[in-house]
């Protein structure tokens, strides 16, 4: 396998619900709609809405869905899953998979891959956050000779 670049997103959440559960507050439940913009081999406005259960630990766990709207005039579906790790403080790290959906021929691609991704909460000087992530197209390769040997 290897991975392409596709995208990197930057977007914000103007808007956030949240319901804390435990006493003190140790899970919660929030809803988040976002606004960005992407750039790469996918560009254009990103708008979406994230719906993460927040662990006791602190760990995010995103279920986010949206479209994004490219600039050629496509609409991308995306759904968005993984980790929103609680450390380190002012910058926490995301990781996760994302499955994209288009009609438009360009984008038809996308309609059975799978995608990594990697990026980060920042907290900004204004108390808001942006959050940055790159996507990554995980291309199918045969698997190598020996490759599932386990190491000793």
């Amino acid at each position: 396998m290897r991975l392409e670049p596709l995208y990197r997103v930057r977007f914000r959440y103007p808007q956030h619900w949240a319901v804390s559960l435990g006493a003190p507050p140790t899970e919660g439940q929030h809803f988040f709609l976002s606004e960005g913009r992407c750039e790469g081999r996918i560009a254009g406005t990103f708008r979406g809405a994230n719906h993460p259960r927040r662990r006791a630990d602190g760990t995010f766990l995103p279920d986010f869905q949206g479209v994004i709207t490219t600039d050629d005039g496509a609409v991308v579906y995306f759904d968005y899953r993984g980790y929103g790790r609680a450390y380190p403080e002012g910058r926490r790290q995301i990781v996760g998979t994302a499955t994209h959906l288009s009609e438009h021929e360009r984008y038809r691609f996308l309609n059975d891959g799978v995608a990594a991704g990697t990026g980060e909460v920042r907290s900004l000087p204004d108390g808001t956050m942006e959050l940055v992530m790159v996507w990554a197209e995980l291309v199918w390769e045969p698997p190598a000779e020996g490759a599932s040997r386990s190491r000793s």
